[in-house]
């Protein structure tokens, strides 16, 4: 049986720029690349589907949702302050400052396109 992902589509601008966001910050790697059109980049078991403005997935979806949305792909950290840290030293600009719950802290960064990514740290 081949590896189980749990996939997720953002359309982008650029397929390039997203996938250097991705695997230089996050901790994705390149699954497959057909750039500029179309990418697949994993990180555990999470596939993100990076689809450029030329790909079938950006064609098919409506222009009234052409922006990026609320929606966000959450990963979860051991140590949130230092991810922060070595993110802004890398020039990353954050959405929002550090938000604390009873589940735990996250903040919020978005790609080059807009889609926004949540960094996690659970409560212990």
């Amino acid at each position: 049986m081949s590896e189980q992902y749990a996939s997720v589509r953002y359309v982008v601008d650029d397929v390039q720029a997203a996938i250097g966001f991705y695997t230089t910050h996050l901790g994705f790697t390149v699954r497959m690349s057909a750039a500029p059109a179309f990418a697949d980049v994993v990180r555990g078991p999470l596939r993100l589907l990076l689809s450029g403005p030329a790909s079938s997935g950006a064609r098919a979806t409506p222009a009234d949702a052409a922006t990026a949305g609320r929606n966000r792909i959450h990963l979860v950290l051991d140590d949130l302050d230092a991810e922060v840290a070595r993110l802004t030293d890398a020039g990353v600009a954050f959405r929002t400052g550090v938000v604390s719950g009873p589940g735990g802290r996250q903040i919020l960064l978005a790609d080059p396109a807009g889609n926004l990514v949540e960094l996690f740290q659970p409560a212990h």
